[in-house]
């Protein structure tokens, strides 16, 4: 993988372990030579990730929308920053950007952007390894979630099993690393994609 579009939240939240990690995450990033795709602000979770990788070195591309610009702060040390005209171009050039998904806590937004990954995935629109680093287990009650609608039959359990989940920054992206995409189905081409 040579780079990763990473959803987190702009606020920093009061567990101070989750931007322990997200600094981590992008120090190891760059440390692997993973360019870093993200949100594009200096403050909360995002600020975090985005320092962690700049004082590594590392390349890190902010994209971030023309309103968003000024409340999110963005981060003006960027290796990169692109300036999108509304969420869903920005969603759409993360993606083009990047090699895989990592989500990192954050709020409605950050839920946002997983999911609709993870549903591109599931239509064959990609096959992106998809990540959830799950600090401090941010996320049971997601996943639980997740499992149910498997159990109820909402969801296929091949889809549920793209997420790729860990607590821990280097054995997600060891599992990202290795992951093995499922088949496309039969009504998408490869060169559609």
């Amino acid at each position: 993988m040579h780079s990763i579009v990473v959803f987190c939240g702009s606020s920093e939240g009061n567990d101070p372990q989750i931007l322990l990690s997200a600094n981590y995450l992008g120090k190891t990033m760059a440390e692997q030579k993973i360019k870093l795709v993200y949100g594009g602000a200096k403050i909360g979770v995002m600020g975090k990730l985005a320092q962690g990788a700049l004082d590594a070195g590392g390349t890190v591309i902010g994209i971030i929308p023309d309103f968003l610009r000024r409340k999110e702060v963005f981060h003006q040390g960027l290796t990169e920053l692109i300036v999108t005209q509304n969420m869903h171009q920005r969603k759409l050039r993360m993606h083009e950007l990047s090699d895989g998904i990592i989500t990192l806590p954050g709020g409605y937004g950050t839920l946002e952007e997983l999911f609709e990954m993870i549903t591109w995935g599931q239509l064959g629109l990609h096959q992106k390894p998809i990540g959830i680093l799950n600090v401090n287990g941010f996320y049971d009650e997601l996943l639980k979630m997740l499992r149910k609608m498997v159990d109820l039959q909402f969801l296929k359990q091949e889809n549920y099993d793209m997420i790729l989940v860990d607590e821990e920054v280097d054995r997600l992206l060891y599992k990202m690393r290795n992951y093995q995409p499922r088949p496309l189905p039969k009504w998408i081409k490869k060169d559609q994609l």
